[in-house]
């Protein structure tokens, strides 16, 4: 277990992406191509014969000096380590990037980054708000074809129909390992620790896809070979951590705290389909029709009033989850218009909730600890 563990969290800390350099050279003329939270076709890359690099920020290993050039001080802290982690050098190493649609600061990244790697492919993945497949499904479905022409064109390797569908099969092979170690999680919280559940599904960010489902399921075999006690922690479901990413030791310090965290939305992009996409049919508008209509109850989506109250407490029930930690990054805006509505479905419903701010670069978590600490004791004493 602890070597897998160190493997993990090696390839956290590498912020100059040496997998991905080594991946290359094993591979010769073969590409990377980049994408940011929230979700990014990864399909589509793996079709084309390319490596899906996910970039997820530096967390507090780096010192921000010239992100901090392009951005004003009242947004969140993501962007401007990405662009610091461009402008440095440490993403010379991809051939392109995704560049998600999740709010308007990422919108404007795309933009500076067409600006200031001219030489690079660059995509804004715009994603469908309308849930009729009719509409928003075909607008998708056709901005994927579009998408899989132009990373064709960038490896010399077209997107075949045969290809796509290869390729579904294996990020669906991904997703049912994901879904298992979650599970696995939910039934031992004792077994597995929320810190090694989410190095083991981050270590996704730069590894192929296959050797990341094999990673995770010699996790699960060593998890449920090692012996545990049983504890009676709080059991707690985190929301509003979807972009911009915890710090590894803000989700040890929760656990600490005397939380279980039974489930989260952070690294949704490794189980955004709550369901296994079908191989059969035109993979474009299989895909499609998975977004619209299984796509999990997000902040950058649009969804009907009341529909993620209903999906949280639908959720926490599932997980045996007793009570909600709002976890929002600071300054993120569709994490913090969300939080007030579904703080007022689960206030209907009685759940106990508790609502803190971090920032990626955060290095001190006392009063977050204290704070998570009390939540779980007012349940644990209710």
């Amino acid at each position: 277990m602890a070597p897998l563990i160190e493997r993990c969290e090696a390839l956290l800390n590498d912020l100059t992406f040496e997998n991905v350099r080594r991946w290359k050279a094993e591979h010769p003329g073969r590409k990377a191509v980049g994408w940011l939270p929230v979700w990014a076709p990864r399909e589509l890359i793996v079709a084309a014969g390319m490596l899906p690099v996910g970039i997820m920020g530096a967390n507090d290993r780096l010192e921000i000096v010239k992100g901090d050039a392009y951005y004003q001080s009242y947004i969140c802290h993501l962007p401007r380590s990405v662009l610091e982690l461009g402008l440095n050098g440490s993403l010379d190493v991809l051939d392109g990037m995704l560049f998600p649609s999740t709010c308007d600061v990422i919108r404007n990244l795309s933009g500076m980054w067409r600006i200031l790697f001219p030489q690079k492919y660059v995509r804004y993945v715009d994603v469908p708000q309308n849930p009729d497949m009719a509409l928003g499904g075909r607008f998708f479905a056709d901005d994927l074809r579009a998408i899989a022409r132009e990373l064709g064109e960038l490896s010399g390797t077209p997107v075949t129909d045969a290809a796509l569908r290869e390729a579904i099969r294996v990020c669906n092979d991904n997703r049912r390992a994901v879904h298992d170690l979650y599970a696995l999680r939910v039934a031992k919280p004792w077994n597995v620790s929320s810190a090694d559940l989410y190095l083991v599904v981050r270590a996704g960010a730069q590894i192929p896809v296959e050797e990341h489902t094999a990673l995770i399921r010699e996790y699960i075999r060593l998890a449920e070979e090692q012996p545990a006690k049983s504890m009676d922690m709080a059991r707690v479901s985190v929301r509003g951590c979807f972009c911009e990413q915890p710090p590894i030791d803000l989700i040890r310090t929760i656990e600490r705290s005397g939380c279980w965290i039974m489930d989260d939305d952070w690294l949704l992009a490794w189980r955004w389909f709550r369901e296994e996409l079908p191989l059969a049919g035109d993979p474009f508008e299989t895909m499609a029709q998975a977004f619209v209509s299984s796509s999990p109850a997000c902040p950058t989506m649009y969804l009907a009033q009341g529909a993620k109250g209903a999906a949280l407490k639908s959720e926490l029930k599932s997980t045996g989850s007793e009570g909600v930690l709002f976890m929002a990054p600071s300054f993120c805006d569709p994490a913090l218009l969300d939080q007030p509505m579904i703080q007022a479905a689960i206030d209907k419903a009685g759940i106990p909730w508790s609502a803190l701010l971090y920032a990626e670069n955060t290095g001190q978590f006392q009063v977050i600890r204290e704070q998570a600490g009390t939540f779980a004791d007012a349940i644990k004493l209710s």
